[in-house]
């Protein structure tokens, strides 16, 4: 989806009352074969974050390089793991 549309989209709901919208996304081989990671983020709107993307779509180098970014810029941020 591109950045344009993406606003679009937010701005949407900005406009019909939401005050705040939070990402949220999980990584891992999944509960039978590994641990899984979850993250909840609350990034200012109409953030750019030039990469940020699908984290299934980012390289591991990528992902490394953009969370101290995210970290910086988000207004929340909670990570945790499920495992066994």
């Amino acid at each position: 989806m591109s950045d344009g549309k993406m606003w679009e989209i937010e701005d949407g709901f900005f406009s019909g009352g939401v005050g705040t919208i939070c990402g949220v996304d999980e990584a891992g081989r999944g509960p039978l074969a590994g641990p899984v990671y979850a993250a909840a983020v609350i990034l200012p709107p109409h953030l750019d974050i030039p990469g940020l993307t699908d984290s299934k779509k980012l390289t591991d180098k990528k992902r490394r390089e953009l969370f101290p970014v995210i970290q910086e810029q988000a207004c929340l941020l909670y990570t945790s793991d499920a495992a066994d």
